[in-house]
């Protein structure tokens, strides 16, 4: 099966973390709606708990997104499975969990058209090296097996892993880049756009969610699909994401960027 059919005139929308407009994000109730929802690809973000569990979640800490306190890092997967994911967003989404990696893969079975941006979020730091390589060629392992690695985009800022995942696994694995260069933080003489398939264009200028479209062109020139990120969110930055020749859009709000885009002819 063809999954990339994405382009200027087609372009695909991925739900960021799921649905988090509606829903509270990178739980499975949010991917859930996104995948019944028709997103064409859900993005979501791994960490690997105290004792190597694969869990998604964005966020170091639980803090933000749980009623718990402390770092994924140093929690035990009960621990972290204790916590409720849903009532900081709405009391009807009390006992949501943040959930496994595998759940994820499940739903992905259910939905043979979707695919996925898995963002690796731990990094090889110092004294992080091996929990990132090995939580790395787990998530890429755990696809090969179930048949699933055409499907996914594997995104990091990380320019160190991204080096990584290009020598080990050279172009079988999609790699997911940003824009500018500096969100992959130290290269060293690595060029983080050398052989990878996609890059979310975008800017921290305030007011300005994307690059410009010659910035857009120059990315496109070179082999490297331009994807716009989460700060597109209505008519306005979605139309300037068209302008731009963006090929993805990833959001919060995927069910009112899907209606904008099928406006505009712009989303089979």
């Amino acid at each position: 099966m063809e999954y990339w059919k994405q382009s200027p005139q087609n372009v695909y929308v991925a739900g960021h973390r799921g649905w988090p407009a509606r829903y509270p994000e990178n739980t499975m109730e949010s991917y859930e709606a996104a995948a019944a929802l028709g997103v064409d690809q859900i993005e979501l973000d791994v960490r690997c708990t105290l004792d190597g569990a694969l869990v998604l979640i964005h966020d170091a800490k639980v803090d933000r997104t749980t009623d718990g306190t402390g770092e994924v890092a140093k929690m035990p997967l009960t621990e972290i499975r204790a916590l409720d994911a849903g009532s900081w967003k709405d009391a009807r989404f009390a006992g949501c969990r943040i959930p496994l990696w595998e759940e994820l893969l499940a739903l992905v079975d259910r939905y043979p058209a979707l695919t996925l941006d898995v963002e690796l979020k731990e990094y090889p730091t110092e004294g992080n090296e091996a929990r990132a390589y090995s939580t790395c060629d787990r998530v890429i392992a755990s696809l090969d097996e179930r048949g699933m690695t055409d499907r996914v985009v594997i995104n990091t800022f990380s320019g160190k892993l991204h080096e990584y995942i290009q020598a080990e696994y050279g172009s079988r694995i999609r790699r997911h880049v940003y824009f500018p260069k500096r969100h992959h933080g130290e290269c060293g003489g690595y060029d983080p756009y050398a052989g990878a398939y996609c890059c979310c264009m975008f800017s921290q200028v305030k007011g300005k969610p994307m690059a410009t479209a010659e910035e857009f062109a120059e990315m496109a020139a070179r082999g490297v699909q331009p994807f716009a990120g989460a700060g597109v969110r209505d008519a306005a930055t979605v139309d300037e994401a068209i302008a731009c020749g963006a090929c993805l859009i990833t959001c919060n709000n995927p069910d009112e960027i899907l209606a904008l885009l099928r406006e505009r002819g712009r989303h089979n």
